[in-house]
Parts: C-alpha cells; sequence; structure tokens
C-alpha cells in the first residue's frame, strides 16, 4: 500500500523523446490550433502539460509570459519556445514552422477563390455571413480578455484609457503598449498589487509540477550561451529577416509595391504587440486608407478566412500582403504577384518571431517568477481590452452600416455610422451570431458555419445580392 501511494505522489519522468517524435505531436497541435491565441494555447497546454507532460505548469506559464510580452503571435512563439527548450533550436524551428504551414496553405488556397470567384454571388453571400460572425468572435475576445485582465479599477480605468487614446484620437498602438507597460512595471515596483495578475489561465485540473515532466526543473545547457553565440545567433536571424527587404528597396525602390509590404509588415512584426485582435485595427486603417491594398469590407472578409482556418489569426496579413500585391504589382500576373505578396507578408511576419526566441529564451529561462515583469504583463493585457474593444467598434461599424462620416472636433477625429445607411440582414444576422456565441456557448467554428450557412439561404431567397 506505501508502494502504490508513493508512486502515486510521485509520478514517473516520461522517457526522452526524439525530434521526429516530437515532430508529429507539434504537427498534431497545428492542425488543432483554431480559436485564436486562447483556443491554441488551451490546446498545446492539454498536450505538452496534462497528456504529455513534457513540460510542468509553471515552466509552462513563464515561457508563456515572455512569449505575451513579446511582438507577433503569442501561441506560435510559445510552441517555438517549448521546442527550443526540447531540442535547441531545430526543435524551436520544426515546432515554429508547423504551427504556421497548415494556415498559410489553407489562407493562400482561400485568396485565390476569393480574387477568382469573390465577386460571384454565392461566394459573397458566404463571405458576408462569415462578417457578421466575426462581430460576434471580436466582442467575445473583449469579454475573455476583460475578464481576465480587468481585476481592479486602474486596470479597467488603463482599459478605458487605450480604448479613448486609440479611437477618438488616433493615438499610434506601440504607444500606448509602452506606456501601459511602463505603468504596470513602475506601480508593481512601488508595491501596487493593482496589475498583478492576469495572463492566460491554465487547465484548472491537478497541476503537473515542474519536477515530473520531461523538461524537469534543470536549466539546460543551451540556455547557458556564450555572448559570441548569442551575437551569431542575432546575426543570422536579423539576416534572415532583413536582408530580402533590403534587396526589394534596393532593386525595386521604396514605392513598388513589394517593398511597402516587406517594410510595412516588417514594422508590424515590431509592434504587433497584444496579439492579432490588438493590432488588427491598425493594420486596417493602414491597408485600407494608407496604402489602398482592400476595402473595409474585404479586411473582414479576410479575418473571417483567418477565423475559420487553423493557426496564429495574424495570418489575416498573408490575405492583405496578397491583395495588396495582387492589385498593385505590374510586370507580373496577378495572380503570381498576389502570391508572391502574401510570401512576402508572411515571412517578414514570422521570422522575427525566431529571433525573438532563440535571442531571449536563454535569458528568460534564469528568470522565474519576477514581479515587476508580471506587473507590466497585466498592464498591457488590461491596454489591450481596450484596444480590442476599438476594434470591435471599428467591425461593427463598417459590418453593421453601409456608410460612415469622418467626425472631427478638437484633437479628436473619429468614424461615425450613418444612421439611415444600416444594413437589416447584416444586423439580424449579427445579433443572431452573438447570441449562438454568448447565451448558447456555441463554438467559433460552429457559428461561422451557420453564419455563413444562413448568408447562402438570404442569397437563395434574394435578400442579399
Amino acid at each position: 500500500m506505501t508502494a502504490v501511494t508513493a508512486d502515486v505522489a510521485t509520478p514517473t519522468r516520461p522517457e526522452p523523446v526524439t525530434l521526429g517524435q516530437a515532430f508529429w505531436v507539434w504537427l498534431r497541435i497545428a492542425m488543432l490550433s483554431f480559436g485564436g491565441p486562447a483556443g491554441q494555447i488551451a490546446v498545446m497546454h492539454r498536450i505538452l502539460v496534462d497528456e504529455k507532460r513534457w513540460i510542468g505548469e509553471q515552466r509552462f506559464l513563464h515561457a508563456l509570459n515572455y512569449c505575451m510580452l513579446l511582438p507577433g503571435p503569442e501561441a506560435q512563439q510559445l510552441a517555438t519556445y517549448i521546442g527550443w527548450l526540447m531540442h535547441r533550436t531545430k526543435g524551436g524551428i520544426v515546432a515554429g514552422v508547423l504551427f504556421v504551414i497548415p494556415g498559410a496553405v489553407a489562407i493562400m488556397a482561400l485568396s485565390w477563390v476569393y480574387v477568382l470567384y469573390g465577386r460571384v454571388g454565392i461566394v459573397s453571400a458566404l463571405f458576408f455571413g462569415l462578417k457578421c460572425a466575426v462581430l460576434a468572435v471580436v466582442l467575445q475576445a473583449v469579454v475573455r480578455i476583460g475578464g481576465r485582465a480587468l481585476k481592479s479599477t486602474p486596470a479597467r480605468a488603463l482599459a478605458a484609457l487605450a480604448f479613448v487614446l486609440i479611437f477618438f484620437a488616433g493615438a499610434p498602438f506601440p504607444l500606448i503598449v509602452l506606456g501601459a507597460g511602463l505603468i504596470g512595471w513602475w506601480s508593481t515596483r512601488q508595491g501596487s498589487t493593482a496589475f498583478r495578475g492576469g495572463g492566460h489561465g491554465a487547465s484548472k485540473g491537478t497541476i503537473v509540477a515542474d519536477a515530473d515532466t520531461l523538461l524537469g526543473e534543470e536549466l539546460p545547457a543551451h540556455a547557458r550561451p556564450t555572448w559570441a553565440e548569442t551575437v551569431r545567433t542575432a546575426l543570422v536571424w536579423l539576416a534572415l529577416w532583413l536582408v530580402p527587404v533590403a534587396a526589394l528597396l534596393i532593386a525595386l525602390g521604396p514605392d513598388d509595391v513589394f517593398s511597402r509590404i516587406a517594410t510595412f509588415f516588417s514594422t508590424m512584426a515590431m509592434v504587433t504587440f497584444g496579439g492579432a485582435y490588438a493590432v488588427l485595427a491598425y493594420v486596417a486603417q493602414q491597408a485600407v486608407e494608407n496604402y489602398g491594398w482592400l476595402g473595409p469590407k474585404e479586411m473582414l472578409d479576410g479575418l473571417g478566412i483567418a477565423e475559420t482556418t487553423p493557426g496564429p489569426l495574424i495570418m489575416v496579413l498573408q490575405f492583405v500582403g496578397f491583395l495588396g500585391a495582387y492589385r498593385g504589382s505590374t510586370g507580373l500576373s496577378p495572380l503570381l504577384a498576389g502570391t508572391l505578396g502574401g510570401l512576402l507578408a508572411t515571412w517578414v511576419t514570422f521570422v522575427p518571431c525566431f529571433l525573438w526566441i532563440f535571442l531571449g529564451a536563454p535569458f528568460i529561462e534564469r528568470l522565474r517568477g519576477n514581479a515587476a515583469v508580471a506587473g507590466a504583463l497585466s498592464a498591457i493585457t488590461a491596454a489591450v481590452v481596450g484596444v480590442v474593444l476599438n476594434l470591435a467598434v471599428w467591425f461593427a461599424l463598417h459590418t453593421l452600416f453601409r456608410e460612415t462620416t469622418m467626425v472631427a472636433a478638437g484633437p479628436f477625429r473619429f468614424d461615425a455610422p450613418v444612421l439611415t445607411s444600416i444594413d437589416p440582414a447584416a444586423f439580424v444576422l449579427s445579433l443572431g451570431a452573438a447570441y449562438a456565441i454568448f447565451m448558447t456557448r456555441a463554438g467559433v467554428i460552429t457559428t461561422l458555419l451557420a453564419t455563413s450557412a444562413v448568408g447562402l439561404a438570404l442569397y437563395g431567397l434574394g435578400v442579399i445580392r
């Protein structure tokens, strides 16, 4: 009896796995990575912590906290981080690339369908339904992030301030993130508890101790790099990222559409704090109003595509790059130009993710439970609630109303709806999608499929064209 009790109290650590064995697990995670970062992180936690016991609860959350402080998709970076922990750089590349490939292939295929058949009535009806569901999905993101992040009055005030600054005053998103992080870091250093906690939650079941997992508690040898190794890592990944950008600027000039895609999305790779929802409003504003690569409703279509395919939601940037090159390139066939533009946007979006992980993870592994860093993280998450609310309002304006108008009042400039231009079908279908998600707890994929089916039915009845 005593021996059995001891076995239960001290689980046997899993046997080591090869990179080849890990490959199939990372592929499985990639194929199941629907539902935005919260869903993707939950899938990783279930498989890597609860099922495989490759990594323990505290180490998983420690890696996640670092990834949430980085620009870029935190779920993809978390996969890269854990892959690196297990099998060094090769493991990180395998885990990170596999996380991207299914979504990249699916979105590229759907981008072709969109430009070839998107103006056909039945396809337009399909995307009409998707847009209505996307609005409800973004509102759900506001509620989920808000419920987790806004635990104190200062956090709620910071979220409200972020919304006002970005929606009414057009404040730069990176400035909002930087300011929030500094507020959280400083206040925590001063002893405040206003920004403690937050972040993505873990499972509510039995906690898997780090010592009982494959990685254990030990610091791996590759987390003790020399400065020469650190510099070499930085140079290799900076070259992979920036040499193609420089080559395009030199060969084509800064005004060519491919140069603009490379520079714009490289900039996005450095400022996409808070995940895809937080930065999409800024991307939409620049891609629609500044570059003219696509229209507001097409941006919604792209998000709908990204919501229904596996992989990071930020893969919608591939759709934006595709349309930008498809319409703006000269000398190439539109489809070839679009394909190259989409792949270029994906390259400059995700290569920096590997740079952040391989450069920073060895140092972050030595930090456990840093309160000031946790405070900065929680404050950034609180500000992101306001930024995502801005995105929800932007989507609502362009989904529910056929026309908007610019309102200027002192330092404030913002879009307001033309109330007489409301789209009754979109309004009713959006309400239905919100009811399904919030009241019946329907899944995102189920809701997207249902609204798409309703869109097709409305087209068949002649309600929409």
